[in-house]
């Protein structure tokens, strides 16, 4: 059991106690709560902590931790907040903006994560982020403030994975992907506007798009990855100056753009007098293989804007990204960053070029992409066996997801659901369309799990998930 849910289970345990009890009880004291639930001191005290900040006990030292005067909650007609709905008229929101890009609800005990968009504890870097990050603290200038368009040594750094002739000058670190995706499109195309983007595409984007103000307009992808045809047509159509697109390692289909339209995108988008945000957020999730050289390196003309992120392969809280952009659009981007957050928390920056400039960090992304390219068989073979009419659309060649394709006559939020009732969870593809999808699908991943015993282990069950809601026989 992980710490995280040991610590839960223990809090759970604890507030069920402290109902039976009066206020000024006594707890059980932390060598007692350790023999009797099988947990660590630091679970003890940790679930302690969390049950003091919740208002339940109060620990007086040398004494104990007891149980706290019960406060007095207002009803739900203390507040008033229906004034909001006048203040906030004339701003709609969209009902999914917050679903597409927030973490789902705790899982129930038990449930395998074939869901969300990270890899499990046990494939990131552990011990060389905290030393990365004891290493960065030691600094003298750790906590100064830094340069607006990030340190130098980590914009050198992103500008070499660019690749071709972009330099340091050319690159802006920010808090991650996701508030770089933000700055873009507020940057770029006023609101009201189209934005094109591939369908299916990351939920993500959607969202950052449409909180913008932007009306996301989808251009269909094949199994060779976003149309130029469909493309062109779709600049013409819409009059729309951005492209926002994924051309390695896809999200959710796993597609590589081919050689030969990776040109043809960059130069029908040239041609409209456009820009291409390109998200190469899975520059270090490859499986093994070859990755496809980024468009920005061969653009000299400042079409392309390019986005990569350290936070996949290293850790969700290591919220470091880049945008690579060349001529007026760089400046306008560094006038967001001043408006928004002035610069990203130096330690970090600090920390992630500690991080990548260790021998440590090439050994982790080397064992990454075995693990994930050994998860990924795993899955596609079991899954293959398990629910044979459940299509795989690709064995994609990185990345931490399986596409699949349900049935005819299936729907995806049966399909859901049933998983959900065997003790698995996957996303439903409806959320990845920006328009009408084109079929039901299923994002699985085989990266949040713990180990390959997890994914047979769910495969097996989404079998019977498969069988729970297969249409009836004819």
């Amino acid at each position: 059991m992980s710490d995280s849910s040991s610590i839960a289970s223990l809090v759970a345990s604890l507030q069920a106690r402290i109902a039976d009890l009066a206020p000024g009880d006594r707890l059980p004291s932390s060598r007692e709560l350790v023999a009797r639930y099988t947990v660590s001191p630091v679970t003890v005290s940790r679930a302690f902590a969390q049950l003091a900040a919740e208002g339940m006990v109060v620990t007086r030292p040398g004494a104990g931790t007891f149980v706290a005067p019960r406060r007095v909650r207002p009803g739900p007609a203390a507040a008033d907040t229906s004034w909001q709905a006048v203040a906030l008229a004339g701003r709609e929101s969209d009902a999914g903006l917050g679903a597409a890009v927030e973490p789902s609800a705790p899982l129930p005990e038990g449930t395998l994560a074939m869901a969300g968009g990270y890899p499990h504890r046990s494939l990131q870097p552990t011990r060389a982020l905290s030393a990365a990050l004891a290493r960065a603290a030691r600094r003298p200038d750790a906590w100064d403030r830094a340069p607006v368009a990030g340190l130098a040594p980590l914009r050198a750094i992103f500008a070499k994975q660019a690749g071709g002739d972009v330099t340091a000058d050319d690159v802006l670190v920010t808090g991650g992907g996701q508030g770089a995706l933000s700055m873009v499109f507020r940057a770029v195309a006023p609101p009201g506007s189209p934005v094109l983007v591939e369908s299916p595409t990351y939920p993500g984007a959607l969202a950052a798009a449409r909180a913008a103000g932007l009306r996301p307009v989808p251009v269909p992808m094949d199994a060779d990855g976003l149309r130029p045809d469909l493309l062109a047509d779709a600049f013409a159509m819409t009059g729309a100056r951005l492209l926002y697109c994924q051309p390695a390692f896809h999200n959710p289909t796993g597609a590589v753009l081919t050689a030969e339209r990776r040109r043809q995108i960059t130069d029908v988008t040239r041609a409209a007098g456009a820009f291409l945000v390109e998200d190469d957020f899975a520059r270090h999730l490859g499986h093994g293989g070859p990755v496809p050289r980024p468009l920005v390196a061969d653009d000299p003309d400042g079409t392309v804007i390019h986005l990569a992120s350290l936070t996949k392969p290293a850790s969700p809280s290591l919220r470091i990204g880049a945008l690579v952009a060349r001529g007026p659009v760089r400046m306008r981007l560094r006038a967001i960053r001043l408006v928004d957050d002035f610069f990203t928390a130096r330690p970090l920056q600090e920390a992630a070029v500690e991080l990548v400039s260790t021998p440590a960090w090439n050994r982790h992304l080397s064992a990454l992409a075995t693990a994930l390219r050994e998860r990924c068989a795993v899955l596609a073979g079991t899954l293959a066996t398990a629910a044979p009419d459940w299509q795989i659309t690709r064995i994609p060649a990185g990345g931490l997801h399986l596409w699949v394709r349900l049935p005819s006559g299936v729907s995806e939020a049966a399909a859901v659901e049933a998983a959900r009732a065997h003790g698995v969870a996957v996303d439903a593809g409806r959320r990845y369309f920006p328009a009408e999808p084109a079929g039901a699908f299923l994002r699985i991943g085989f990266a949040a799990t713990e180990d390959a015993a997890h994914l047979t282990e769910a495969a097996r069950r989404l079998g019977l998930a498969a069988a729970d809601c297969a249409p009836p026989a004819p």
